[in-house]
Parts: structure tokens; C-alpha cells; sequence
């Protein structure tokens, strides 16, 4: 069996301004807006450019929740981001399909990112990653992962060609320390993982 390739080797070659005719992504927008004060100014941000046009988010980030004989695990990706030259973790996530619910893109995405198959079960409020720097927003859909069954045992991603993503989980009551450690490690920590731990740390403080 060959070994993927390890995601270390992944490093940053340039960096410059980027011409608009050439974005097929994101493009740059200056807003004019009124303050309470009636003052007119302008915002500079960013805006996606891969929305559906039926769709009100842009995609999904996705809670799989591996149901364990040990207890519950969040199943995290490694996955290295070309902006900040470093390998992030990350939940399983994707852009939105024209016509999909979140639901629905939530359980394609995890089976293709992933492998696994999994039940949507609860769908966030929609969600905005950085409103002061950009449009984008999202659902966090949580899905459950039967490991029980026959399919959850080996399961195979189906990744494009320029995806390199490797799998694993941690046990959920224990995030927060494991985020800790593979920030010392090196990794950078998406910050949906980074507020899921808080969370989970809050709720152990006010015995919520």
C-alpha cells in the first residue's frame, strides 16, 4: 500500500497581489455605507464567488461525531492552507451544491472528504466566519457515525487531485487539551474547532 504524501511538504513558492480577471474564487468589494451618525464611509472586504444562487450560505462545516465504544470523538482533518503556509485542523467541510439543503451537503461532503457515513441530525443558525473581512457564512451541521456499521470499518475518501487531507479524531471531552497540543506541534487551529472546545470547557466549568 503507498503512502500518501505527507502534508509537510507543502510549503508556499510566492505571494502577490492577485489580478481580479484572474480570480475565479473570491473578489475584492468596496462597500459605501451610512454610520448612526449619518456619516458616509466605505469598507473594503471580500466576497466569495461560488455561491448557488438559490443558496443562502456558501457551504458546510460538518460535527461528525463518532459514536465509539469508548465514548464519543470529533473526527478532525489536517489540511494544509496555502494563506498561512501551514497545516490546519479542521472539521470536514464544502461548498454548497446548487439545489442541496445543508443537510444533504454536509452528508456528501463527509463521505467524500472523509469516507464515512453519517446521519445529519441538527443544523446551526447560519454562521459568519469574519464578517469584518468577508460575506462568507456557512451551517454547522452535526452528523452522527454509526462505526457499527459495515461501511464506517474502512472507510475510503474520495478526494479530487488537488486534495490532500488526512483523517483523525480525538476523544470530545478532552478537545480542548488536544487542540493545545497540536498547537505546540505546530498546527494551526481553525477556529470552529477552536469555539467548539470552549465550548465544551465552559459547560465542564458551569457544570451546564
Amino acid at each position: 500500500m503507498v503512502s500518501p504524501p505527507s502534508l509537510t511538504k507543502s510549503k508556499q513558492v510566492s505571494q502577490g497581489p492577485l489580478d481580479p480577471a484572474e480570480a475565479k474564487w473570491t473578489r475584492l468589494v468596496k462597500t459605501t455605507y451610512t454610520d448612526p451618525l449619518g456619516i458616509e464611509r466605505t469598507w473594503e472586504s471580500a466576497e466569495r464567488q461560488t455561491r448557488p444562487a438559490t443558496a443562502e450560505i456558501d457551504g458546510v462545516g460538518i460535527v461528525a461525531i463518532l459514536n465509539m465504544s469508548s465514548g464519543p470523538e470529533l473526527l478532525l482533518q489536517k489540511q494544509y492552507r496555502p494563506p498561512i503556509d501551514k497545516v490546519v485542523i479542521e472539521v470536514p467541510a464544502g461548498l454548497i451544491d446548487a439545489g442541496e439543503t445543508p443537510e444533504q451537503c454536509a452528508v456528501r461532503e463527509l463521505k467524500e472528504e472523509t469516507g464515512y457515513i453519517g446521519v445529519a441530525e441538527q443544523t446551526s443558525p447560519i454562521m459568519y466566519n469574519d464578517p469584518g473581512f468577508c460575506n462568507t457564512n456557512l451551517n454547522m451541521v452535526h452528523v452522527s457515525v454509526d462505526m457499527s456499521l459495515p461501511e464506517n470499518q474502512n472507510p475510503k475518501p474520495e478526494l479530487e487531485e488537488n486534495e490532500f487531507i488526512e483523517c483523525f479524531s480525538v476523544p470530545l471531552v478532552s478537545l480542548f487539551e488536544e487542540t493545545k497540543k497540536l498547537e505546540q506541534q505546530g498546527y494551526a487551529i481553525d477556529a470552529r474547532i477552536g469555539t467548539l472546545a470552549e465550548g465544551i470547557e465552559l459547560m465542564k466549568k458551569w457544570k451546564l
